[in-house]
């Protein structure tokens, strides 16, 4: 497997981008179902506490592999897809990487809001981004949840049309991003 992306297939390092952030995409979902079900108290701010750090990670992240997928072109789309769906594919991933992006910031400025520091696995603290404003933290709070499932409803047809390629199709899309070869590679 080679590092860098070719024309054929995504490199290991893009694959371990896309990968991890989707591991922590899905623990971002859990560890925020679980805050919402826990009453105020210790417990709640546990688990709010690891959210943020996922969140941060998240982000972090995301800015690598963009700088990662400037310095590595993505592999060109197959000949077969057509020219709608090419476009389709583009608009998709500019809507979830923005999503990756403004979620997490979102977070962050609510939680400056709210007065609540947001830390990295407790091993440094972050600057808040704005002061404490009530107001301004329901607003973000909205805007910061409506988002995150907006980004879970175009991850999934993220994935959805991967397996349109993949079963239906019966194209390369998805193993390109796989890092295990499939029956028939």
């Amino acid at each position: 497997m080679r590092l860098r992306n070719d024309e054929s297939r995504y490199g290991l390092v893009a694959q371990i981008f896309h990968w991890a952030i989707v591991v922590l995409i899905v623990i971002q979902f859990v560890l925020a179902s679980k805050a919402d079900a826990l009453p105020r108290g210790p417990a709640k701010i546990a688990v709010l506490e690891q959210h943020k750090s996922v969140g941060i990670t998240i982000l972090a992240l995301v800015i690598l592999r963009l700088a990662w997928r400037w310095m590595n072109p993505v592999p060109p789309q197959p000949l077969s897809v057509a020219r709608w769906q090419r476009v389709a594919a583009q608009i998709l991933h500019i809507a979830l990487y923005s999503l990756l992006l403004i979620v997490p910031v979102l977070g962050w400025f609510m939680s400056s809001a709210r007065n609540f520091p947001v830390s990295w696995f407790r091993m440094f603290t972050l600057p808040d981004f704005i002061a404490p404003n009530e107001t301004a933290f329901k607003v973000l709070r909205a805007v910061h949840v409506t988002l995150a499932r907006t980004l879970a409803v175009l991850a999934l047809l993220h994935i959805a049309a991967a397996l349109k390629h993949h079963f239906i199709d019966r194209d390369d899309v998805l193993r390109r991003m796989l890092p295990l070869k499939l029956k028939g590679e």
